[in-house]
């Protein structure tokens, strides 16, 4: 007996390697829904966005935020919410996987740095800024 299978899940890969044009021009030409990693500021991430725009899919930003890499909450989320863009932040609460540090800065005796590369809250739960936690919140709709 055989039997069919009509899945209705959407098909996706996400962008993350730039350096090979062609591949993802296939991917986005071909994917149901177009999923990237973008750590880059405003900009660059506008640019990006309307490049991707083309191929008349819903874009799903599923990494981005880096602070000294001018990738913000308050320059990228309000730039996502403008354009329609669904948006997953990977980082929460600073701890196991040490995303306080930039990739290829850590800091060897563990202290805090100024400016941290990514998560939100502290281990106590409080946030790391909290103008950051304010806006999060305001353009969530999740207004305390």
């Amino acid at each position: 007996m055989m039997i069919k299978v009509n899945p209705s899940q959407p098909i996706t890969a996400g962008l993350w390697y730039y350096a090979v044009p062609a591949m993802n021009k296939y991917l986005a030409e071909n994917a149901d829904i177009i999923t990237y990693h973008n750590y880059q500021n405003d900009t660059l991430q506008r640019k990006f966005i309307d490049s991707m725009s083309i191929f008349g899919r819903p874009l799903i930003c599923t990494e981005y935020m880096a602070r000294t890499l001018g990738s913000r909450f308050d320059n990228i989320m309000p730039l996502l919410k403008e354009k329609n863009v669904g948006a997953i932040n990977w980082g929460l609460v600073a701890g196991k996987t040490n995303t306080i540090y930039g990739w290829d800065e850590p800091i060897p005796d563990g202290s805090e740095p100024k400016l941290w590369f990514h998560d939100i809250l502290r281990k106590d739960g409080t946030p790391y800024n909290k103008e950051e936690a304010d806006l999060i919140r305001s353009l969530t709709g999740k207004i305390k």
